[in-house]
């Protein structure tokens, strides 16, 4: 399953290059919204799947998407930007700069860090306050509704100062002799989706035996082993991305997607499950956060300092070490 999001995630990012271009719009809009969005949804699946169509364990399916939807930020933040740095550490050095366009780049920041307060502080509301919980997830989906408006809206002014999406490579349909075109750009990233999607149904079904076989609570166990795999498109996209100068659609892959996966997925979670403040939970929550914080308070015009984004590998390895320890 792992090879078949590897694969995946080549076929995705190709095509989705070549819909941005022939769309006309910013590399912003086409790695915080169309990437962020199309690659998450292994994530996405994984705690709906989890939640209405997994095991007969209730709690079970609970600790499940509860780990999901909460490890998936945690990876973004943590391991993902520490994988991208390290893909051009050799070539940029210690002391480079990965260097987006700081417009979007902050308004991901701020966005996630107000959304995944809001659903941090949700854990900490009683169970039985009326309309609570109701109003905290529907507050969430309105955060991204005004993300999205907010992003589009910037996108034409970042195209006329050379932020256009430019596809470098030949689409992959394409060499294999099928003319390029809307309707040929949309079947590859249908059929990327569809591979990405059946890499995450692999991954639900083994979650329970392998934690039973481990000896780890199946909390733990999705809260670490299935977002690292869920977000390999989004680790292997910014790599690709990065390696090719294209910073601002690396970065926007993810910090787009943490934007997805700290207003949608929580909505789900404070929704569907009893979303309680539990230690491993809160551990995931407090390193999201730091991570996030210490990308916004790094944010310069001249970039993000690769030393800066290695550093929240650090704080992967001491969530590793709290939790496992």
């Amino acid at each position: 399953m792992l090879l078949v999001i590897l694969v995946a995630a080549e076929l995705f990012t190709n095509a989705l290059e070549h819909l941005g271009e022939r769309l006309g719009i910013s590399e912003g809009v086409t790695g915080s919204i169309f990437a962020a969005v199309g690659t998450a949804l292994p994530e996405t699946m994984v705690p709906l799947l989890a939640l209405f169509a997994g095991t007969a364990d209730t709690a079970l399916n609970q600790d499940i998407g509860t780990g999901a939807i909460l490890g998936a930020p945690l990876m973004l933040s943590t391991l993902s930007t520490f994988l991208m740095a390290c893909s051009v550490i050799l070539r940029r050095g210690w002391r480079g700069r990965v260097c987006p366009e700081r417009t979007g780049l902050v308004r991901d920041l701020q966005f996630f860090l107000a959304a995944f307060a809001l659903a941090t502080g949700a854990m900490f509301v009683p169970a039985g306050v009326p309309g609570a919980r109701p109003a905290a997830g529907l507050g969430l989906v309105l955060i991204y509704v005004l993300y999205i408006g907010l992003t589009l809206r910037a996108s034409q002014a970042l195209v006329d100062d050379g932020h256009a999406t430019q596809a470098e490579n030949r689409m992959w349909l394409n060499r294999l002799g099928v003319p390029l075109n809307l309707a040929t750009i949309v079947l590859q990233l249908a059929g990327a989706v569809a591979l990405l999607l059946l890499g995450a149904k692999g991954f639900i079904a083994g979650v329970g035996a392998a934690a039973h076989a481990l000896g780890v609570s199946a909390l733990l166990l999705s809260l670490l082993i299935i977002p690292v795999a869920t977000e390999l498109p989004e680790k292997v996209n910014s790599i690709l991305w990065i390696r090719r100068g294209k910073d601002t659609l690396a970065m926007g892959n993810i910090t787009g997607a943490m934007v997805f996966q700290g207003t949608l997925l929580p909505a789900i979670g404070i929704l569907c499950t009893p979303w309680q403040p539990q230690r491993e939970v809160l551990a995931g929550v407090a390193v999201t956060l730091a991570a996030a914080l210490w990308m916004r308070a790094c944010a310069r015009r001249a970039g993000l300092p690769i030393w800066a984004l290695m550093a929240n590998g650090g704080l992967y390895a001491g969530y590793l070490v709290v939790n496992l320890g």
